[in-house]
């Protein structure tokens, strides 16, 4: 933990279990030690089990006998029927994310280890990531879901296994929550660590897979900076529109081409992720053929630019916001 200064005050996402009460114990050790203010404490009731109410009112309890503030959020209306799994994530976030910018507040921390960097590698590749999904999870990286461009997620904990974490604790003598949904198997996550161990006894390690997730991600940073520059020299801002030099896009090698124009549909959509794979090539390529047409994707529209706008020649494109479209909240 000594590394976060620059990233304090914060306020921390406790769920009960294991990993987050640990880092609720790190986080209050850390600024204690460092006579920095209390982290605050937010846990979510997403009223998906029966005991959720009273796991959130425990975590609220452990966090008081830190001497530490906790605020309950809770997750009302009606719950999906399917994908349970990722409404609720997404749930949860944009829950947390408006209370920290409610009171302005630039950091969630949350508890990710070393185990879960290894599970989100092995469901990507199920998925069939490229390398930006298989790339290791960063310790500082943007906000989830859209509309919370100030705030950012910090993972202190990605290089500590949950063994470590839960002997910690049990030095302690600190018990933890352990919850329901974890063990159940209509989630792809719990189904995959039903199958850990035989993955262990032939190699394929949580530390190892970590590794081979960290090696990826170097590879990406080193193709977000390409990218970067790429972008830097092929496109103007004009207020809400993004003038683009299609053929410099064209010209470029494919992989940097793709991610320029992921890129440039997340800034003007407002959205957290791109658009899906396929839809992305298929206007990559459609861009690339030189007879481009207007087409919409990710709430954008990009088209030909106008004669008076042609500013990289006849080949120039503009992006704007799809008219109709809502800003993300």
């Amino acid at each position: 933990m000594a590394e976060l200064g620059n990233l304090w005050p914060g306020a921390i996402a406790v769920s009960g279990g294991g990993d987050s009460l640990a880092l609720m114990h790190l986080a209050a050790d850390w600024a204690r030690a460092r006579k920095r203010p209390a982290p605050k404490i937010l846990t979510v009731d997403h009223g998906l089990t029966k005991g959720s109410r009273n796991h959130a009112a425990q975590v609220k309890a452990r966090a008081k006998s830190l001497g530490l503030d906790c605020t309950v959020l809770s997750w009302k209306g009606a719950k999906p029927k399917s994908d349970i799994e990722a409404a609720a994530r997404e749930a949860r976030y944009r829950l947390m994310g408006e209370w920290c910018r409610a009171r302005k507040i630039a950091f969630l921390y949350i508890a990710h280890t070393e185990d879960d960097q290894a599970e989100t590698f092995l469901l990507r590749l199920a998925r069939g990531s490229g390398l930006d999904g298989l790339s290791a999870m960063r310790a500082i990286a943007p906000y989830p879901v859209p509309g919370f461009a100030d705030l950012s997620l910090v993972r202190p904990l990605l290089g500590l296994t949950r063994d470590q974490l839960r002997q910690f604790l049990a030095a302690r003598h600190v018990a933890w929550h352990e919850d329901p949904m974890n063990a159940d198997p209509r989630f792809a996550r719990v189904r995959l660590r039903e199958i850990r161990p035989a993955l262990e006894s032939a190699g394929l390690t949580a530390s190892r897979i970590a590794a081979g997730a960290r090696h990826l991600a170097r590879a990406r940073e080193a193709l977000e900076r390409q990218t970067a520059d790429l972008l830097a020299a092929a496109t103007s801002r004009e207020g809400r529109h993004i003038l683009i030099d299609g053929a410099a896009l064209a010209a470029a090698p494919r992989e940097l081409g793709l991610r320029a124009v992921a890129e440039l549909l997340k800034q003007v959509g407002g959205q957290a992720y791109r658009p899906r794979f396929e839809q992305l090539e298929s206007l990559f390529d459609s861009l690339a053929s030189g007879g481009f047409a207007a087409r919409t994707l990710h709430g954008c529209r990009l088209g030909p630019a106008p004669k008076r706008r042609a500013l990289f020649g006849s080949r120039t494109l503009v992006l704007e916001k799809e008219l109709g479209r809502a800003k993300p909240s």
